[in-house]
């Protein structure tokens, strides 16, 4: 009985890692492909004005930060839950 409760404990921990790790990449992956697009998104609107040039780039910094900061609070989280 005791055997079983020990397995099943071990098995749900093994689970939490992998939801973990899962979580964590799916967010770093997301935050990667809205950086990704943002930036190629500013490039074209750049490239279309480039008097604008500066606004557009402060915005994409503004941007990217909100974003990578979002994903970092992500990842921690999933980090937080695997222990």
């Amino acid at each position: 009985m005791l055997q079983t409760i020990l397995l099943e404990v071990a098995a749900a921990a093994g689970l939490a890692k992998l939801g973990g790790a899962l979580s964590a990449s799916i967010a770093a992956m997301a935050a990667a492909m809205g950086i990704g697009r943002i930036g190629s998104n500013a490039m074209e609107a750049i490239a279309r004005q480039p008097e604008a040039a500066g606004d557009i780039r402060s915005n994409l910094i503004v941007a990217a930060a909100l974003i990578e900061g979002v994903s970092l609070f992500a990842v921690i989280i999933a980090l937080l839950a695997v222990l």
